[in-house]
């Protein structure tokens, strides 16, 4: 393994926890778009142009990016529900569904191996070779993460309330195979305008709501409510900045 940091973003009990809590994006795909931002442009510049493979695309915030500089990309998605919106929101992207550790494409096919929001939902150790695998002798993998920016007080106790368990600390590296060697990073900081409806509805794409007892999500709602409306005291519809990181980091492939 490569640039491992220890505690530093989301942590699973085993890979069986780590699998049962990514399978709770199965469902809620058009309220995820809708909630969830898209990222910084510069990220477009980590990525070789030529074929692209985007890992767990979702609902394709990071493909629609990538297809801004005419770039050949194909999608992979294990989840019918995301799979069915991005689909039908960018119909010349080919859409398959299949899993990161079992990648059903040819060796040494792509250019470039993208990652959003989704490396921390996967067996490393697999994923990793599998990429080295798909990707061409001077290919890439180009890993990315959108984390609510928590040095401010506000937005920490929101995330803590809202169970946002993909909070990775900053400065943090992820891990990655042996196969791959960190050649480029990016660090952004970044402000989304908000409102207080809409915090709550990105709260409902929370791997740990979607996985809740509707007694528990109950709990949560009301307890969020309480700290936007009465505790902050910010105004139905009222227009706020959120902050957010965004961490991005480019791997070339060895040739072990």
């Amino acid at each position: 393994m490569v640039n491992p940091s220890s505690r530093q973003g989301p942590a699973f009990k085993n890979d069986a926890a780590r699998a049962f809590t990514a399978g709770a994006f199965s469902t809620g795909a058009s309220l995820y778009h809708a909630a969830r931002p898209s990222y910084p442009a510069e990220v477009r510049s980590l990525v070789r142009g030529g074929e692209l493979l985007d890992i767990g695309a979702g609902t394709g915030k990071l493909t629609e990016l990538l297809l801004a500089d005419a770039h050949r990309i194909t999608t992979l998605e294990p989840s019918p529900d995301m799979a069915q919106v991005l689909a039908a929101r960018l119909t010349d992207v080919a859409v398959v569904r299949g899993t990161a550790e079992a990648l059903p494409f040819a060796d040494a096919q792509f250019s470039t191996i993208t990652c959003a929001q989704t490396w921390h939902w996967l067996d490393v150790e697999a994923a990793s070779r599998e990429a080295a695998r798909v990707a061409q002798p001077d290919g890439r993998l180009v890993l990315v993460w959108n984390t609510l920016d928590v040095t401010h007080p506000w937005v920490l106790r929101y995330s803590r309330i809202s169970h946002s368990g993909d909070v990775h600390r900053e400065g943090f590296y992820p891990t990655v195979g042996n196969q791959w060697q960190l050649a480029d990073e990016q660090r952004t900081k970044w402000i989304q305008p908000t409102t207080p409806e809409e915090l709550i509805s990105l709260m409902r794409t929370r791997s740990y709501w979607l996985r809740a007892s509707d007694t528990t999500r109950a709990k949560v709602e009301a307890n969020l409510h309480w700290y936007l409306y009465e505790r902050l005291g910010f105004s139905p519809g009222q227009l706020l900045p959120l902050p957010y990181r965004t961490d991005a980091f480019a791997y070339e492939r060895l040739c072990l």
